[in-house]
């Protein structure tokens, strides 16, 4: 480098890398009263050719002012500070971040832990989002281009490969423009990539063999592959690294992008889920058998990574106080065959003894009407219509058991005589009789909320702003807690969870508990409770900065109404009585 100053203003103070496409410099701003140190980008075409060299510098202005946006909109990507063409060549500077590198961390301290790593990757992937929903592919990825920096310890993205794509333009011989090289690192890029068609998930297969890089010290080209499949079998060398996280990092290093995370935001959600706040009303209930455990040849990962915990095992059922009843085998079919015989004279001997009992009694209407508690022992089979449920409170009419479910049917084929049921039924069961209404149409029955139920309700539900104010905007927990208008204003179109996502905004919550309850009251399907609420919440702007406005430790005046929807008490509406 014969130049001690670029542009007239950049004093060059040494090399930091060279490469394909040229050199980068650390320099000073010798037009700032502060003489900031900035890093300078050299890059060079690979045509040299005039035509070529139009179409560079004309594409080159474009992604400059990309890299500007990025840059201004968040702080975990290098400021631009200008750009600029000297002597045919290209320079871009950008803001100087003092940290060291992934590599050099890993060469200075040795492996960080799973818990380090996974911070890493919870901080790094909502950059990413941000840079997809830009429609731009970083396209090289890998511990050299993400720099921990030192006053705050975060995760930078450095090294956009889009200039480079710039850079490798060339002409074919029809005329038209085309990409000579491929912008990546080999081992690092995935399959798509090596052939010039990067997707948004090829980052983050980069980015998840960063991740294993961190945790085993290793380049992706060290490890073995499965030759059946060609997924990298990474595991052996970080024996302690947990199971959930593992899958994680597994279907994001899946060969081909389909089965990979769609989105960094999918990926940040799965790393995030075994950690977020519980909530117990909302766990995810689609495992119904435990997790097949994963082979030693790596082959059969599971891929549904979405769940947050792999190893649950579903707990041991108690016994049941019945006994099990007899399962006929091939080899006991006669005696089967027997029972069903036997069992079948007996039940019609019995259906037309009580159809003769119920016969007399319909033909003899005055005597029925005199029949005491304890007088007639023939209509003591209407008894068995009339029980109370073991699952509730409630007293259902003629609960049909015999094909395994809890439905309630009213039996239409037997006549009930229904002066000698409510004659019998206080004597032998000693519960209430219930109306008409309720027998025909147990839904309508209401199941009233208590006080502490409404509590329990609102506790929930702040907890539950922890995953939906903040990344993954997990909207789910607004569909089982809220309804109607409190839904709409949280996660419809124009609700908070989509413009705090759109602005990339989040809050971070502290201390959150009810402190006292002013009043409640329930009337019908309707309720409501007045509380004083602490909380404790900070709202950050997407470079991380918090946002005073809407950053408080407040005790409130909250009243919350409830409505029952099928069943379920939710939250209907909210007001902040005291702000």
């Amino acid at each position: 480098m014969t130049l001690t100053l670029l542009n007239n203003r950049y004093q060059v103070l040494r090399v930091l890398g060279s490469g394909g496409f040229g050199e980068t410099f650390l320099a000073e701003d010798t037009q700032m009263p502060s003489s900031r140190r900035c890093v300078i980008k050299q890059l060079k075409p690979v045509a040299n050719n005039p035509q070529v060299y139009q179409l560079v510098q004309q594409r080159f202005q474009q992604e400059a002012a990309i890299l500007e946006e990025l840059g201004d909109r968040s702080n975990q990507i290098p400021k631009l500070y200008a750009y600029f063409v000297e002597n045919g060549q290209f320079y871009l500077v950008q803001e100087y971040i003092e940290g060291n590198t992934l590599t050099q961390i890993i060469k200075q301290q040795g492996l960080l832990s799973e818990s380090a790593v996974r911070d890493i990757l919870i901080n790094i992937l909502p950059v990413l989002e941000f840079v997809h929903s830009k429609r731009i592919v970083h396209r090289d990825i890998k511990p050299d281009n993400i720099i921990l920096r030192f006053a705050d310890s975060k995760p930078i993205l450095i090294d956009f490969g889009a200039v480079k794509v710039s850079m490798g333009t060339i002409m074919t011989a029809s005329g038209n423009s085309s990409q000579s090289i491929v912008i990546g690192t080999p081992g690092f890029m995935p399959m798509e990539q090596s052939v010039g068609r990067p997707v948004f998930s090829s980052d983050l297969y980069s980015l998840a063999l960063t991740a294993i890089y961190l945790l085993t010290g290793k380049l992706p080209s060290e490890f073995p592959t499965d030759h059946g499949t060609g997924d990298i079998l990474w595991r052996n060398a970080a024996p302690n690294t947990s199971a959930d996280f593992a899958v994680v990092l597994d279907k994001a290093i899946q060969q081909s992008p389909r089965d990979r995370y769609l989105s960094a935001r999918d990926m940040l959600a799965a790393l995030q889920t075994p950690s977020a706040p519980t909530v117990p009303i909302i766990a995810p209930t689609i495992i119904t058998t435990p997790t097949p455990p994963v082979s030693s040849g790596y082959a059969e990962i599971p891929t549904v990574a979405a769940s947050p915990a792999p190893q649950y095992q579903p707990p041991t059922p108690p016994p049941s106080p019945y006994p099990n009843p007899p399962v006929p085998t091939s080899q006991s079919l006669g005696t089967w065959q027997q029972g069903v015989i036997i069992g079948g004279a007996i039940g019609i001997v019995v259906v037309g003894g009580l159809w003769l009992v119920q016969g007399k009694l319909s033909n003899q209407p005055q005597p029925v009407a005199s029949v005491s508690p304890s007088s007639s022992p023939s209509v003591s089979p209407q008894i068995t219509d009339t029980e109370v449920s073991s699952g509730n409170s409630s007293t259902k009419t003629n609960t049909d058991t015999s094909s395994g479910n809890s439905s309630t049917k009213t039996n239409t084929d037997t006549p009930v005589v229904k002066p000698t049921t409510k004659a019998v039924i206080p004597a032998q069961t000693n519960t209430p009789i219930p109306s008409p209404q309720t027998t025909e149409n147990p839904e309508d029955t209401i199941e009233v909320l208590t006080e502490a139920e409404a509590k329990n309700l609102i506790n929930n539900w702040l907890q539950a702003k922890k995953v939906m104010f903040a990344p993954p905007y997990n909207p789910q927990p607004a569909e089982e807690l809220t309804t109607g208008k409190q839904y709409e204003q949280v996660a419809g179109y124009d609700g908070s969870i989509n413009s705090l996502k759109t602005d990339g905004h989040y809050y971070k919550y502290g201390l959150q508990q009810i402190d006292s309850v002013d009043d409640f009251f329930v009337e019908g399907k309707e309720a409501m409770i007045q509380v004083k609420v602490t909380e404790d919440r900070k709202l950050f702007d997407r470079n991380g900065n918090i946002l005073p406005k809407e950053t408080d430790f407040k005790t409130r005046t909250v009243r919350y109404e409830f409505e029952l929807i099928d069943h379920r008490w939710k939250i209907s509406a909210t007001e902040i009585l005291t702000k």
